[in-house]
């Protein structure tokens, strides 16, 4: 193979992976953590809906709540991670934030 055919081939299998994003139709995933109970809030993201995102139509929102029990956190944070979610939301003080960082 000379060097322009290698040099070509090695362009062309770069590309592949951009190509094989562009196609893809994968709404946007984001872990919501939280160490209270779902109750407490009625709408926790609501400030996305501002910028275009709507749960359910272009947004997919994956809820953790550890209801009070704060050693929860880090098996929900976790479980967040494993799903490969974009990213995660921690509300509700330092506890979600420590155990979705660590």
């Amino acid at each position: 193979m000379k060097r322009r055919e290698f040099i070509a081939a090695l362009g062309g299998a770069a590309a592949w992976p951009m190509v094989a994003r562009a196609q893809q139709t994968s709404v946007p995933v984001i872990g919501y953590l939280n160490p209270q109970a779902p109750g407490a809030y009625a709408e926790p993201l609501r400030g996305l809906r501002e910028t275009g995102y709507v749960e359910g139509e272009n947004l997919v929102v994956e809820y953790r709540w550890a209801d009070n029990q704060i050693e929860r956190l880090p098996a929900l944070a976790a479980d967040l991670v494993r799903r490969r979610v974009a990213l995660i939301v921690a509300t509700g003080g330092p506890s979600p934030a420590l155990a979705a960082w660590g």
